[in-house]
């Protein structure tokens, strides 16, 4: 595929746009805390890219309280988890906005690409709206709508869909080795950030690095 192919960007949000896994992590702090887990880094790690029931379960088993608590419970407990994190969420500001992303916005939205948001987040809309980029978008993927998640390549597809555009002529952005895969088993460009990824076909260590040019300049 090549640079002058591209005619949409599908962005992941959290670790690509705005970094909001801390809220995450901090949300899920409280509730091991109210549940009497100790809250460790192992368990904290347990947790990346997994969903919010399980994530649950992982945190009760971690402290030996897996039976303690009914399934009713247990809803109340993940819905009280996601209403901290929603708390969290309404403190972010435009300032949140990893370096050198809103730039990059700009420059796809002067430039005429379609942009998309591909992220497993049910609350990304909230998200957008507290970053205040909400307009730059023209779709956001329903992940209520998804049978499978990443890797699999629904959700990149799906994004594709969302700009009426082929594979070939979409590019994604990801942070996660799972969202790599993802793009690149939906045949479109995958762009990663994180030095540590594999297969991206452009990839950069930070955010602070990306621009048309310098994706131009990596694929030829």
């Amino acid at each position: 595929m090549s640079f002058e192919d591209l005619k949409g960007f599908a962005f992941d949000l959290d670790g690509v746009i705005a970094d909001t896994a801390r809220f995450h992590g901090q949300a899920w702090h409280q509730l091991a805390d109210k549940v009497g887990t100790e809250w460790t880094p192992e368990l904290a790690d347990s947790l990346k890219g997994v969903s919010r029931m399980d994530s649950l379960e992982l945190i009760l088993k971690a402290g030996g309280h897996e039976n303690d608590y009914s399934q009713d419970e247990k809803v109340a407990l993940a819905t009280e988890k996601n209403d901290n994190y929603i708390k969290l969420v309404e403190t972010l500001t435009p300032a949140d906005i990893l370096p050198g992303m809103k730039d990059f916005l700009d420059e796809l939205k002067a430039n005429g690409y379609h942009i998309v948001l591909a992220s497993a987040s049910k609350n990304a809309p909230k998200v957008l709206k507290y970053l205040q980029i909400t307009d730059y978008f023209e779709g956001i993927v329903d992940p209520a709508k998804l049978t499978h998640g990443k890797p699999d390549p629904e959700i990149y597809s799906e994004a594709a869909k969302l700009m009426n555009l082929p594979a070939n002529q979409v590019a994604g952005l990801e942070d996660a080795q799972a969202g790599i895969e993802s793009i690149n088993r939906a045949s479109e460009t995958s762009i990663g950030f994180g030095a540590s990824l594999k297969d991206a076909d452009v990839k950069f260590d930070q955010t602070s690095e990306v621009s048309l040019a310098a994706i131009k300049k990596q694929m030829g």
